[in-house]
C-alpha cells in the first residue's frame, strides 16, 4: 500500500504531504553502527525453519515447526514517534521506515499465520508535525487499522498533558497498560490498566507495561494525576496475578530503557534479572537496535527474551513462541524485518 493511500484511508489525506521534522535530537543518536540494509536481525533458532525477510517472494512467513500444538508470533515496535512516512532519502536513515510498509507487512504476516499478538512499548508521540497538528489522532488511527492489540505509555505520550493523550484515547482501537504508573486520579482511569489477558488457540498470555520515571523528563503539569511507582514492585505484582489468571506466557511492555551506566536505575536487563518470572521485555525509550535479544534461563518458561527494534519504526521486531499440547510454552524463535521500500 503506498503511504498516501493509506493517510488518505484514516481520513486524514490532507496531511500527506506533510515533511518529516526531528524534534528529538536530544534522544534520538545515530547508532555506532546502523545494520545494513538487509540485515536478517540474526538467525531463527531451530526447529522453526527461516523466518527473515518474509516480506517479499523469498521466504515463507510460516516456517516449519514440529510438535507444537499452538504457535505464537509476537511482533512489537518501540519508539515509532509520529514518523508516518520513510524517513527522507539524504539522511542516516535514508528511506527506511513507514507506517504503510509497516501495514503491508503486518498484514503478510497475519495472513500465513493464526495467532499474532501485535504490540507496542510506548513513545508513539512526537517527532514529526503530524503529532503538532493533530496531538496524535493520526498515529493512533494509524495503529488501530494496523490492528495492534496492547501498547504502554512512553514520556513523549504525555507531551501534549494528560488530557492531551485522553482526549485521543477514542482514536485507539486497542488497549493500554501500565502496572507502575497510579492512573487512578486521572482522565486515563478508564482507559490505561496494569494488565490484560488475551488467549489463543486455549493459550492465556499476559501483558503488563511499565513506564519510567517522569523526573527530568515530563513536567509535573503535564503528568497531573499520574503517579510513577516502584517498576520492579509493580512487575513482580503483575506477574504474580497474571500467573494466578492460568497464564502461560507473560509479557512486559516496558519503557524503562535497556541499559544504563547506573546500576539503580531501572533498565530492561535490570528488570529480566530482578524479575525472572517475565517471559518477553521488549523494551523502548533508548532507541537500542538490537539484532537478537538478550537470552537469560529462567522462569517458569525457562526463558527470558529482552528485544527493542530502535526508533522510528524503522524495524519490525518478532518473536515465535510454541506451546505443547498441555499449554506449556516448550520453544521459541526470533526475527526482525527492516521496513524499507521492498514493501512498497
Amino acid at each position: 500500500m503506498k503511504r498516501r493511500e493509506f493517510v488518505r484511508a484514516l481520513g486524514l489525506g490532507g496531511v500527506a504531504g506533510l515533511a518529516g521534522a526531528d524534534a528529538l535530537a536530544a534522544e534520538i543518536a545515530r547508532p555506532p553502527e546502523l545494520p545494513g540494509r538487509d540485515l536478517p536481525c540474526g538467525p531463527p533458532i531451530e526447529p522453526y525453519g527461516p523466518l527473515v525477510d518474509s516480506y517479499g517472494p523469498l521466504i515463507d512467513p510460516r516456517g516449519p515447526l514440529v510438535d507444537d500444538s499452538v504457535r505464537l508470533v509476537v511482533l512489537h515496535t518501540n519508539d515509532t514517534h509520529s514518523r508516518m512516512d520513510p524517513f527522507p532519502p539524504d539522511g542516516p536513515f535514508a528511506g527506511l521506515g513507514g507506517a504503510a510498509r509497516r501495514a503491508t507487512l503486518i498484514r503478510r504476516v497475519r495472513e500465513a499465520n493464526e495467532h499474532v499478538l501485535l504490540l507496542d512499548s510506548g513513545d508513539i508521540f512526537q517527532g514529526t508535525p503530524y503529532f503538532n497538528f493533530f496531538g496524535g489522532e493520526l498515529e493512533f488511527r494509524a495503529m488501530t487499522a494496523m490492528g495492534y492489540d496492547v501498547a504502554t505509555l512512553g514520556n513523549h505520550d504525555f507531551d501534549n498533558g494528560v488530557e492531551g493523550l485522553a482526549r485521543m484515547l477514542p482514536e485507539a482501537g486497542f488497549d493500554f497498560v501500565s502496572a507502575n504508573y497510579d492512573v487512578s486520579a486521572s482522565s486515563l482511569a478508564e482507559r490505561v490498566q496494569p494488565w490484560t489477558v488475551r488467549e489463543f488457540g486455549g493459550v492465556r498470555v499476559g501483558i503488563f507495561g511499565l513506564g519510567i520515571a517522569f523526573e527530568k523528563l515530563v513536567l509535573a503539569s503535564l503528568h497531573r494525576g499520574v503517579e510513577y511507582t516502584d517498576p520492579f514492585a509493580a512487575a513482580r505484582a503483575s506477574c504474580q496475578e497474571l500467573r494466578n489468571q492460568g497464564c502461560a506466557l507473560v509479557i512486559c511492555l516496558s519503557h524503562l530503557g535497556y541499559e544504563y551506566a547506573d546500576p539503580s536505575r531501572p533498565s530492561d536487563l535490570s528488570l529480566a534479572e530482578a524479575v525472572p518470572d517475565i517471559d518477553l521485555v521488549l523494551g523502548g525509550h533508548t532507541h537500542t537496535f538490537l539484532d537478537q535479544p538478550d537470552t537469560f534461563d529462567q522462569g517458569q518458561t525457562g526463558f527470558t527474551l529482552v528485544n527493542q527494534v530502535g526508533w522510528g519504526g524503522m524495524r519490525l521486531g518478532r518473536i515465535d513462541v510454541t506451546f505443547d499440547a498441555s499449554g506449556g510454552a516448550n520453544n521459541h524463535a526470533t526475527a526482525g524485518y527492516e521496513i524499507d521500500d521492498r514493501l512498497d
